[in-house]
C-alpha cells in the first residue's frame, strides 16, 4: 500500500540570528508551498530478495538516486547506505546528504522499534511545489485564495536539482520531515508509529537526521515548523544530540531510537503555536529575486562579531528579541480583533526590526538587509495596502516577506512593481523579481492521498 505525506516550507519572518541562542526564539510561519513524498513498494520477481530503494525526483534531469543497505560492522550500529551506480542516464551525478542520511536514519529507527532484520525495496518519489525554485516563465496567481492543482504545482524543470535556483523557503527541512514521515508511515504499524500521533518523535527523527545531513547542529526551527507548522519557536539545547555519533559507530541503534522516543533524554525546544496568529484581513507572501544567499557564511561572519562585540551585541539582541515579540502579540491582538486602529502599530514595528537589521548590517559588515533589499522592500511598502516587509531568516539575497492587505487589487499592484523592477544582486548582476504563489500555511505535516501524484509516479 502506497504512502505519501507533505511537508511545509518555511519563513522566519522575526528572529533571524538570535534564534541560535536559547535566550531567545524565532516567530516562524510555515508555507503552502510543501514538499511531498510518495512510497510504494518495489515489484520483485518471487523468490529474489532486494535490498535496494530506488529515490526519484521526476521533475529534474538526471535526479535518480538507487541505494542499497545494510547493517554496519559495529556492535549495535546503524544501517548504512550506499548509493549504487550503473551508468544509467537518469541517474544522478551528485551525491544527495538530505536523502541518503534521512533514508539511513528513517531505517535504523526501523529496525530498532519493528524488531526485524529485513526492510523489503520500495520506490520513494519526491516532488516539491514550484515556489521552491525560481522559475521565471511560472504563471503565479494572485488570488486571495489561489488553488493549486496536480497540474500547476509540480512542474518538469529543463534542468538537473544541482543547477536549479532555490527561493530560500526551506527545502532542505520540509524534505527530510516528509520523507522520514513518509518511510516510517510505508513501513511501520500505526501501532508503532501513525504521523498524527507521533510528531514529537517525528519532530526528533528529522532533527537529527537534518542536522547530520548539514554536518552541524542548527538551531532546528525549519524542521520545527515542517513538522508543526507556525510557531513561536526557542531552539534545543544541542547535547540532545552530541552524543549520538556516526551512524557506523557501535551502538548507534540504540542510541537513535532513545533520541527519537526521548528515552532519558530531554528536548527542551519551546514550540507555541497560539502565539502565531494571522488576521484574516492580511496574508504574508514571499518575492523571489533569483539571487540566493551563502547562509552559513552569513551566520559565522555574524557570530564572530558578536563574539568580538558582546556589549553591544546583547543591546542589539535584546532590542530586536523586543520588537519581535511585540510583532507576534501584535498579529494575536488583530487576529483577535482587540485591536481597532488598523496597522499602524504593525506597520511601526516592521519599520523597527527592519532599522535593526540594517543596524547588524553595518555593524557585522554581513548584508542581512542589503541595499538592494532595501531599495525593493521601500518601493513595496509604498503600495496602499502593502503593511510592510523584511528580509527573512539570515537576510541578504533571498526572498523577501512582505505582509500585505489579503485582497486580489492590492497582490496585482505588487505584481505590476515586480514586473518593472530590476534587482541588482551580491555579485552585480541584475535577475527580475516576480510574486510567489505562496501564503501562511499554520498545519505542519500532513498525511496525503497518494492517487494525487499518479501522474508522475510512473
Amino acid at each position: 500500500m502506497a504512502r505519501a505525506v507533505s511537508a511545509p516550507g518555511k519563513v522566519l519572518l522575526a528572529g533571524g540570528y538570535l534564534v541560535l541562542d536559547r535566550a531567545h526564539t524565532g516567530l516562524v510561519f510555515g508555507l503552502d508551498a510543501r514538499i511531498h513524498t510518495h512510497v510504494q513498494s518495489l515489484p520483485t520477481v518471487e523468490g529474489v530478495t532486494l535490498q535496494e530503494v530506488v529515490v526519484r525526483s521526476p521533475q529534474f534531469d538526471g535526479a535518480t538516486w538507487r541505494y542499497g543497505y545494510s547493517m554496519g560492522r559495529g556492535k549495535g550500529s546503524g544501517v548504512i547506505v550506499t548509493e549504487l551506480k550503473s551508468g544509467h542516464p537518469s541517474e544522478s551525478p551528485s551525491r544527495n546528504s538530505f536523502i541518503e542520511t534521512a533514508l539511513a536514519y528513517a531505517f535504523t529507527y526501523i529496525l530498532a522499534t519493528a524488531k526485524t532484520s529485513y526492510i523489503a525495496p520500495s520506490i520513494v518519489t519526491i516532488l516539491a511545489d514550484n515556489d521552491y525554485y525560481s522559475t521565471p516563465d511560472a504563471t503565479i496567481s494572485t488570488s486571495t485564495h489561489p488553488k493549486r492543482t496536480e497540474e500547476d504545482r509540480f512542474s518538469k524543470f529543463s534542468t538537473t536539482l544541482e543547477l536549479t535556483h532555490k527561493t530560500g523557503l526551506g527545502s532542505s527541512a520540509a524534505l527530510v520531515t516528509s520523507f522520514i514521515a513518509a518511510v516510517l508511515s510505508h513501513y511501520l504499524p500505526a501501532s508503532v508509529f501513525k504521523l498524527e500521533d507521533h510528531k514529537q518523535q517525528l519532530h526528533n527523527l528529522a532533527q537529527a537526521a537534518h542536522c547530520a545531513a548539514q554536518g552541524k547542529v542548527g538551531s532546528g526551527f525549519d524542521v520545527a515548523s515542517a513538522v508543526f507548522g507556525s510557531c513561536v519557536y526557542r531552539r534545543f539545547s544541542p547535547k540532545v544530540l552530541e552524543t549520538l555519533g556516526d551512524v557506523t559507530s557501535g551502538g548507534f541503534l540504540s542510541r537513535l531510537q532513545a533520541v527519537t522516543d526521548g528515552d532519558g533524554l530531554v528536548w527542551d525546544q519551546e514550540i507555541k503555536k497560539g502565539a502565531v496568529q494571522m488576521p484574516s484581513n492580511l496574508r504574508l507572501v514571499m518575492v523571489d529575486v533569483d539571487c540566493g544567499s551563502k547562509t552559513p557564511g552569513m551566520v559565522k561572519q555574524v557570530l564572530q562579531w558578536r563574539k568580538e562585540n558582546p556589549l553591544d551585541a546583547q543591546k542589539l539582541w535584546g532590542e530586536l528579541q523586543f520588537q519581535n515579540e511585540a510583532l507576534a502579540t501584535e498579529l494575536v491582538q488583530l487576529t483577535s480583533g482587540s485591536r481597532t486602529d488598523g496597522f499602524t502599530m504593525l506597520r511601526d514595528i516592521i519599520a523597527r526590526i527592519r532599522t535593526l537589521a540594517r543596524d547588524m548590517t553595518s555593524r557585522a559588515g554581513v548584508p542581512i538587509e542589503p541595499q538592494a533589499q532595501t531599495k525593493l522592500l521601500d518601493a513595496c511598502t509604498e503600495i496602499d495596502g502593502v503593511v510592510g516587509g523584511v528580509t527573512p531568516g539570515a537576510g541578504g539575497y533571498d526572498a523577501v516577506a512582505l505582509l500585505v492587505e489579503d485582497s486580489d487589487e492590492v497582490l496585482s499592484n505588487v505584481q505590476t512593481l515586480l514586473q518593472r523592477w530590476k534587482f541588482a544582486g551580491q555579485d552585480g548582476r541584475t535577475s527580475s523579481t516576480r510574486l510567489l504563489g505562496v501564503r501562511q500555511e499554520m498545519e505542519g505535516v500532513l498525511v496525503e492521498d497518494p492517487a494525487q501524484y499518479r501522474a508522475w509516479i510512473g
